[in-house]
């Protein structure tokens, strides 16, 4: 059975890039525009990993993983942050919310696909 990864970001072009690029591992993707509407996709079904960009409209990646991890099918979900976003100050604050790896845009598939299987196998 593929595992299921909830891909957040508010960029249609990179959420199809992505989407492809995961479908093409085996990886079964659900797609979301912002963090508000990646919650009402955690409706209790069984997600393996998160990736969320940071910076999105209506509700960020940051306070996202906050709100995600207080819901308890998903307080244990490994977290990706993809973002352009590089301050130390960001980067910690997400790593107190619960994300394990930050990948800076633009990535190198390979990249992400190594950190996806890592952490999706933990």
């Amino acid at each position: 059975m593929a595992k299921t990864i909830l891909f957040v970001e508010d960029s249609a072009s990179v959420r199809q890039v992505m989407k492809s690029t995961l479908t093409r591992e085996g990886y079964e993707v659900i797609v979301a525009c912002d963090g508000q509407d990646a919650l009402t996709k955690l409706d209790g079904c069984k997600i393996h990993l998160i990736i969320s960009d940071v910076n999105m409209p209506n509700m960020d990646g940051l306070t996202f993983v906050k709100t995600a991890k207080q819901l308890p099918a998903y307080k244990f979900t490994p977290i990706i942050m993809l973002t352009t976003e590089t301050q130390e100050a960001k980067m910690n604050e997400g790593k107190a919310a619960g994300v394990k790896a930050w990948i800076v845009k633009p990535f190198q598939p390979p990249q992400l696909l190594a950190a996806v299987s890592q952490l999706i196998q933990a």
